[in-house]
């Protein structure tokens, strides 16, 4: 008897599902409904090509999530077991915007990560020449479609129920047992019958996906540009992920096109931000050398005014709890979502 159904196989939804069981919710009233599903590629479907780490410079009104996200995850790593696409490493964020003395963010962010420390200017300058602020601290870092994989391969060993299918309509998701339906549909939330949430709107990203095994941390710079590299978890072929680009559009439907002037600046940016990138490269030290294993873009769900965490009665008995807009901060962000959005149930 199917009483809980999460709309959406990203990683909201996985979240979700892995809330409601710590709620205690039996695994076998609970059923994820989704047109794509772990080993799809899709433009709208955007958790399985995501880079997938720990940033600390997310939105201040995201930092309860991040925080619960960052000191919960090990729940999740103990559960699924070693392989399952959860790792760590040492983040550097340099991060223009932000002035040292001034900013509250910077404390507000250090209390709950490990290992934190905001850079001294000596090092700043050593690390990005005319940055005002950089941070250090301990991330988590995913290997997104690992990770998917082992969530569901944990899921369907316990009775979670799987269905493949694209919804016209959130009503379309109820029956006669169900007792709630957890929206997790991302850029879905636009089209979706009965929520059509026009805030909704994707914003593309691409990146570069490199074999890189003399790369054992994740660097980033945020500005007007956002440039990033990250170490990948578990990975057999020593991946790292070179990014990239946030550009709100609306995508044309089910098309995944890259670009090779987009991959030149990827390329270009990370080398510059981080020469070590070509320097300790054992394939060469020229651009040329990278070994570049695939080049993949991506639509995050973003929404104006951020997250939509709330319930609604659509109908007499039917009851919905929204979860989503995360942009691009569902790995990071997603965990703490998903407990806000089960405790709705109460």
């Amino acid at each position: 008897m199917v009483e809980h159904v999460v709309i959406g196989c990203g990683i909201i939804g996985l979240y979700t599902v892995f809330g409601l069981l710590e709620k205690g919710i039996d695994p076998k009233t609970i059923a994820i409904i989704a047109e794509h599903h772990p080993g799809d590629l899709s433009i709208n479907y955007a958790s399985p090509v995501a880079g997938a780490y720990f940033s600390a410079s997310a939105d201040l009104k995201l930092l309860k999530y991040s925080n619960y996200t960052y000191q919960n995850l090990v729940k999740l790593e103990t559960l699924l077991g070693p392989k399952c696409g959860l790792g760590h490493c040492t983040s550097t964020e340099i991060l223009d915007d932000l002035e040292v003395e001034s900013d509250p963010y910077l404390n507000a962010i250090g209390e709950n990560i490990d290992d934190f420390e905001i850079l001294s200017p000596e090092e700043i300058e050593i690390i990005s020449k005319g940055s005002r602020c950089a941070i250090r601290y301990k991330a988590w870092i995913f290997n997104s479609p690992v990770l998917l994989e082992k969530l569901c391969k944990y899921y369907k060993s316990i009775g979670v129920a799987f269905q493949r299918t694209r919804l016209e309509s959130i009503h379309d998701a109820f029956d006669s047992d169900t007792k709630v339906v957890f929206n997790c549909t991302g850029n879905g939330s636009r089209l979706l019958g009965g929520v059509e949430d026009e805030k909704v709107f994707p914003t593309r990203g691409q990146v570069v996906v490199i074999k890189g095994p003399h790369i054992d941390q994740c660097i980033s710079r945020w500005n007007d540009e956002a440039t990033y590299i990250i170490k990948r978890p578990d990975s057999a072929s020593d991946e790292v992920i070179l990014g990239g680009y946030y550009q709100p559009y609306q995508p044309k439907k089910d098309t995944a096109d890259t670009y090779g002037f987009e991959t030149e600046s990827i390329l270009k940016r990370t080398t510059e931000m981080f020469p070590d990138l070509l320097k300790k490269n054992p394939f060469g030290d020229k651009i040329e050398d990278l070994q570049i294993l695939r080049v993949i873009a991506g639509a995050r769900p973003c929404r104006e005014c951020g997250v939509r965490i709330e319930k609604e009665l659509i109908a007499p008995n039917k009851l919905v709890i929204h979860n989503y807009g995360a942009s691009g901060n569902g790995y990071m962000c997603g965990l703490g979502m998903a407990h806000e959005a089960v405790s709705l149930l109460d």
